[in-house]
């Protein structure tokens, strides 16, 4: 049993399917399924149930997943506290989609003046998909906001941020310098799609003013809420960080009357994960940004 033989079987119980996992690990697909082949001859047992277009683990597939998962995990964490030189090594980052665009660019231009030699990887996804991530090992840290449901990582508060209104030019309440939350319950309101927590932040600020708000569309990107905004499809709460790099003379932003609704920025990580002078590093730089 080879460690590479691990890898190609997790990454394929992960897709489940080999084509993907074998493009994903940059090898054929006959090299991957004769890997995984080798192993189940190995074993004396099959470990994927093939069906037409996926493959499912079988009971030992899913046994050997969990066991897989910890020794490739063992040897990570050794392979990097053994070459741990506070200077070179790849650290993973996560960001969610809200945060990545905007204040992950200044962060990761203030980590590569202090560390020049060092390689970073960044991971734009959803937060439930994040933590995952960083259950596993996937991601080093990941940059979300509060709440965190997570027991088993460390989640440490960067900052809090504003939560702006932002309204088309000619919208009736741009006059105004200050708005109420409840001021906006007439005007329909542009969300992102579910599994992105400044969703959740909108809709649970709504839900403590005793209003429902009438949801005219869902998207994945913010970028794409601003744009609807601008043309005229409803109004939608935007973070500080996106507003400040938003030039756009269609649309206008305004506070809300205190207490103005704030979202909580944070990181968090694995402390049952080797924590690496380079990884130590880089919180450090998040902290000071």
């Amino acid at each position: 049993m080879e460690f590479t033989q691990l890898r190609y079987f997790l990454r394929a119980a992960e897709l489940e399917n080999f084509t993907r996992a074998a493009e994903e690990l940059r090898v054929t697909q006959p090299s991957l399924s004769r890997a995984i082949g080798k192993l189940e001859a190995e074993l004396g047992q099959p470990l994927f149930e093939r069906q037409a277009r996926r493959v499912v683990l079988t009971d030992a597939g899913r046994l050997l997943a969990t066991r897989a998962a910890r020794v490739l995990s063992l040897v990570d964490d050794t392979r990097e506290e053994l070459a741990d030189d506070g200077e070179t090594g790849t650290l993973r980052i996560g960001a969610i989609p809200t945060i990545a665009p905007y204040f992950l660019p200044k962060v990761l231009g203030a980590f590569a003046e202090r560390k020049p030699r060092a390689s970073l990887v960044v991971v734009e996804d959803v937060t439930e998909n994040l933590l995952k991530q960083t259950m596993d090992g996937e991601v080093d840290v990941a940059i979300l906001a509060r709440p965190v449901a997570a027991r088993h990582l460390e989640v440490e508060t960067l900052f809090e941020e504003e939560l702006f209104l932002v309204l088309p030019t000619e919208h009736p309440l741009a006059s105004r310098r200050r708005i109420g939350v409840e001021d906006v319950e007439p005007y329909p309101v542009v969300l992102l799609a579910s599994g992105h927590c400044l969703s959740e932040s909108v809709l649970t600020l709504c839900r403590e003013r005793s209003f429902h708000p009438v949801t005219v569309g869902r998207t994945t990107q913010l970028a794409t809420v601003q744009e609807m905004v601008s043309l005229g499809h409803g109004v939608s709460l935007i973070p500080a960080m996106a507003r400040e790099l938003d030039h756009a003379e269609s649309r206008v932003y305004r506070s809300f009357r205190s207490p103005s609704p704030t979202r909580t920025v944070a990181m968090a990580w694995n402390p049952y994960r080797f924590q690496s002078r380079l990884l130590e590093a880089f919180k450090e730089t998040l902290r000071s940004t």
